[in-house]
């Protein structure tokens, strides 16, 4: 974050997913810094679209504009018919229920694997789609879309370019 000084306002740059819009008001969060900013007026922002952005101030520093916008995109979030990769099974037989594995993908990516309880598979697979957090990941990494894979207590969550 820039200050472009206290008569003038404050400048900020970086990536924001939308996370509400309505007629009257947008609100971004940064995804590095969880910052929250309120831009008054009408947008045609989507939930949940990803904007690489430049924010603005006026002089009291309260209300947020948009300054430029470098790139806007949305981040599919799927749930794949396939079953979770033979690595996430073995990470998930290696770790408690309740407990998420994090690693980096070869390339581009990450790999998050949840081990969870066998009949809440399907909801927890659910519930990871419809996470703004899972987005907000995607948009820190810098992935263009997130497929959900899930079988038997496993929740398989890839990153991919």
């Amino acid at each position: 974050m820039s200050d472009a000084g206290e008569s003038t306002g404050r400048t900020k740059t970086g990536t924001f997913l939308v996370t509400h819009v309505d007629e009257e008001a947008a609100v971004l969060r940064d995804v590095h810094d969880a910052e929250i900013h309120t831009l008054e007026g009408e947008h045609d922002f989507e939930r949940h679209e990803v904007l690489e952005a430049t924010l603005e101030t006026g002089p009291a520093g309260v209300v947020w504009s948009l300054g430029a916008v470098e790139a806007r995109r949305t981040v599919p979030v799927e749930a794949s018919p396939e079953s979770p990769t033979t690595l996430a099974r073995d990470l998930a037989a290696e770790q408690s229920v309740g407990e998420v594995t994090t690693r980096e993908r070869a390339g581009e990516g990450e790999l998050h694997v949840l081990t969870v309880p066998a009949e809440r598979t399907d909801a927890a697979a659910a519930d990871v789609r419809e996470d703004e957090e899972t987005v907000a990941r995607a948009a820190r990494l810098g992935v263009g879309r997130v497929e959900v894979r899930a079988a038997d207590g496993v929740v398989s969550v890839r990153y991919l370019p």
